[in-house]
């Protein structure tokens, strides 16, 4: 199954049987069944009929808003798949520190690997381009991960670790953009805007399939609780990020996307996909979520999707005192 990205303006979405309908001025633009359906993913001006929310609601299909250019609004979620007993759990869990602790330097770790893995490979690939430095770096930063005695610590480790990663990141870009660090709040640079998108719709997922499952998202270990930010799916994406990054090489070194198909915000500056590239990102982003590979630790086929599920109850698991929680790392 796939989630469905739906972007022209203007359209409706609404519902015939058990199938979703796509119209606009009275043309059918899709006509899918749930049964084949995730998550829809409503980018700006998309209408959307109390009937078609009924079905997505009955078939446990979640719902997000985003604005047109990418921005989480809010979510819409079936109540009918609430654990309270792993939720009981999960809130006994968050007073006890040393679990905070525990489980919280196991998601660093898993994402600085996961940040090394990826410099490894391109290294591999690319020798002309020098990251030993910044490996070397982030492996010493990485050091003082056991030495961390509460999750602010970590949290300066993690800092550090990102700030150094990137610079490293753009020596990765091989095609014609300025990459000069990581930029947000606005992203004011096409590769910004790239890794900014694509971690929003990997937040949007794993937050989703978090609530899904039972959990409250909004209760985080690592990440402290903020208002308005769903902390738990902040956590677990962190394993991810260097997928995603990944992804946003992939796109810009093969020449997918180039400097056209971004124009700036007039207001602060940053930088958006325009409508037809971001439909072409969502078809490349779909394959990257389905592509199969090799499971690290079970060697049996899998895929980046599954793997955000395999986590997301890995973590139940621990949270229950099942077994440890072991992170994401990069296809074997």
């Amino acid at each position: 199954m796939a989630n469905l990205y739906l972007t022209e303006q203007g359209s409706v979405l609404s519902k015939t049987g058990d199938r979703l309908i796509v119209r606009k001025e009275g043309e059918v633009l899709l006509d899918v069944p749930c049964s084949k359906v995730d998550a829809v993913l409503i980018f700006g001006n998309v209408h959307f009929t109390t009937q078609a929310v009924h079905e997505l609601f009955e078939h446990g299909i979640e719902m997000a808003l985003l604005t047109r250019t990418g921005r989480l609004v809010g979510q819409i979620t079936s109540p009918f798949t609430k654990n309270i007993e792993l939720r009981v759990k999960q809130f006994e869990r968050y007073h006890d520190e040393a679990f905070k602790l525990g489980l919280s330097k196991t998601i660093v770790q898993g994402k600085i690997a996961n940040c090394l893995s990826l410099m490894s490979a391109f290294s591999y690939n690319h020798p002309e381009r020098n990251l030993a430095e910044t490996v070397a770096r982030i492996e010493t930063t990485m050091k003082g991960l056991n030495d961390a005695r509460d999750t602010s610590a970590l949290m300066g480790i993690e800092g550090i670790t990102a700030k150094t990663y990137f610079s490293g990141f753009a020596k990765m870009i091989l095609a014609d953009f300025v990459f000069e660090g990581r930029k947000k709040h606005p992203s004011t640079d096409p590769v910004n805007a790239l890794l900014s998108f694509g971690y929003t719709l990997l937040f949007n997922e794993i937050s989703s399939l978090l609530d899904g499952l039972g959990f409250d998202p909004y209760l985080g270990y690592f990440h402290e609780v903020e208002y308005g930010r769903a902390s738990l799916a902040t956590d677990i994406q962190e394993e991810f990020r260097a997928s995603i990054d990944r992804f946003t090489l992939y796109l810009v070194n093969n020449r997918m996307v180039g400097r056209d198909d971004f124009y700036p915000n007039p207001k602060d500056g940053a930088m958006y996909l325009k409508r037809d590239a971001m439909k072409k990102y969502f078809v490349e982003y779909e394959k990257y979520l389905n592509r199969e590979f090799k499971h690290s630790e079970t060697a049996e086929n899998t895929t980046l999707r599954k793997c955000f599920r395999i986590q997301a109850e890995k973590l139940a698991g621990h949270i229950r005192g099942a077994a440890a929680y072991t992170p994401f790392m990069p296809e074997s």
